[in-house]
């Protein structure tokens, strides 16, 4: 595996590296997850005009008849996240699109995940009524204003999201990368950084040094909390105190594929992390580690530096949303 350094740089790029190993929980056995059986991914898509109106389709099941709601769906099996985005957006509003960057990820424990996409339309035709069918029954341009029946009115932070990032981008362009994983679990790029700008990367060096990736949902506490509690977990293993404040800010990018049956449905998300100690007094040096596997790496790379500070100074990253 390249160099601590060379896989930050890929990562700040939203790239990815294939998951060979789980870090944590360092006794528990790992399950592969199976989407529609053991896992739900729900994507979404917010697509805009020039007027900022935003694309709506009215729901054609029973629940929910006649109401209207963002195209969204749920993935099937032996698809990408992308492909799943476009095809529930043909579906639901007649619209060929182009997914071009994720704007959140929510999550209700790692058993639910629903993925937001903005994109863009590339051809097709707005769903009419005389083309109603179970997906949908029609779709039209919102200008956010009119009254309009909503299915829920959880979609209404999300358009005012993707409205404010495509007037000034929050975070860079972020695309699911294409490798195969078999849970849903985090790769955590935890940091420390002292008064000074110096900065240390949380690293498991026991083999080849690379960041440490934590399972989530692979115990019954885990299945009905955050997944975030996964990084929390992986923290508490790795570093010596009780007293330690862990800040997840949010998603360099991700990983899944599932064109590889059988293997591809978990997602594996690449989390920036900030670690400090909850005492007032300053500390120069990130806190002890008290497992022989962990390391803290110090970052020399100036430009990586950079790169890594103003991500964190702007939340440049992809929100996760809970």
């Amino acid at each position: 595996m390249d160099s601590v350094e060379n896989q930050l740089e890929l990562l700040l790029k939203g790239g990815g590296i294939e998951v060979q190993e789980y870090d944590s929980p360092l006794l528990e056995e790992v399950v592969p997850v199976t989407v529609r059986k053991t896992v739900c991914y729900i994507v979404a898509a917010v697509i805009l005009n020039e007027q900022k109106e935003v694309v709506m389709m009215q729901e054609a099941k029973q629940e929910c008849y006649g109401k209207w709601y963002l195209p969204a769906g749920r993935m099937e099996q032996n698809e990408t996240i992308v492909q799943a985005v476009k095809r529930e957006v043909q579906e639901e509003t007649g619209l060929e699109c182009d997914p071009y960057t994720l704007l959140s990820v929510e999550e209700r424990g790692p058993r639910w995940i629903r993925f937001v996409f903005l994109a863009k339309v590339t051809g097709g035709n707005l769903k009419s009524t005389s083309e109603s069918d179970a997906e949908s029954l029609q779709a039209k341009w919102w200008d956010r204003v009119s009254p309009l029946p909503l299915r829920a009115r959880d979609i209404l932070n999300l358009i005012s999201f993707a409205v404010k990032h495509k007037e000034k981008a929050s975070h860079p362009v972020t695309v699911p990368v294409e490798l195969p994983c078999s849970i849903v679990c985090h790769r955590v790029v935890a940091a420390f950084l002292n008064k000074n700008n110096d900065l240390w990367l949380l690293t498991n060096h026991k083999h080849s040094p690379h960041f440490p990736v934590t399972a989530c949902g692979s115990s019954s506490a885990d299945l009905s909390c955050s997944i975030e509690v996964a990084i929390y977990r992986l923290i508490k293993e790795c570093l010596m105190g009780s007293q330690l404040k862990v800040k997840t800010h949010g998603i360099l990018g991700l990983q899944h594929s599932g064109s590889v049956p059988g293997k591809a449905d978990g997602v594996c998300f690449n989390v920036l992390v900030t670690v400090a100690q909850m005492e007032t007094k300053y500390r120069q040096f990130p806190p002890d580690v008290n497992n022989v596997k962990y390391g803290w790496h110090k970052v020399d790379n100036d430009d990586l530096k950079i790169q890594l500070l103003e991500r964190l100074s702007f939340s440049s990253v992809v929100p996760f949303l809970n």
